[in-house]
Formats: structure tokens, sequence, C-alpha cells
């Protein structure tokens, strides 16, 4: 096995990206208007650092907007901030 080659039989195509459906004019505007690695939402400390570190200090809440990361609020601990995050289910789409 070569040093860049995936796991898998070589036959298929890879399953990290999903497939780009050719009959749709707008697949690729679609798939660049993805948030990197499908989250939608974000939370950071407010002076930076480790998100893990600091339970107590404040964040600032992002959401994606289609093209980047826009703070739209603040949290006063992580777990505010986790729960925030999660309140939006894994499948939604907010973006359509």
């Amino acid at each position: 096995m070569g040093k860049h080659s995936r796991p898998g039989p070589s036959n298929q195509p890879s399953r990290a990206v999903p497939r780009v459906d050719a009959a749709n004019p707008f697949a690729a505007y679609d798939k660049r208007r993805r948030p990197p690695m499908d989250i939608y939402r974000r939370h950071r400390p407010v002076h930076g650092g480790a998100s893990h570190l600091r339970p107590d200090e404040p964040r600032v809440l992002e959401e994606w907007s289609g093209f980047a990361y826009k703070p739209v609020g603040t949290a006063p601990s992580l777990t505010a901030a986790q729960g925030w995050v999660s309140e939006l289910q894994i499948g939604d789409d907010p973006m359509g």
C-alpha cells in the first residue's frame, strides 16, 4: 500500500466528499456554500485559547452564513454555549 493510498477498493469513489449531482447546474455552487465539516454552529472563547479551558468564561456564538461564520451572540459559559450548538439537530440544514 502506497503512502497516500486510501483504504478500500480502488474501483470505488471516496466516501469523504458527497457526490455532485451532474443534472443540477448549481451543484458546484451549493458544494462551496457548505460549512467546513458540516458544522453550522460553533462557539469560541471570548479571549481566545482552547475551548475546554476556563469553562466559566463567556463564549462567542457563531453561525454559518453560507460564506463564513458570523457572530450571532454570546453565552455566559461553556455549558450554555454547548447547549446552543446542540439545539440545531444533526441533518438540519439552516441554508435550505
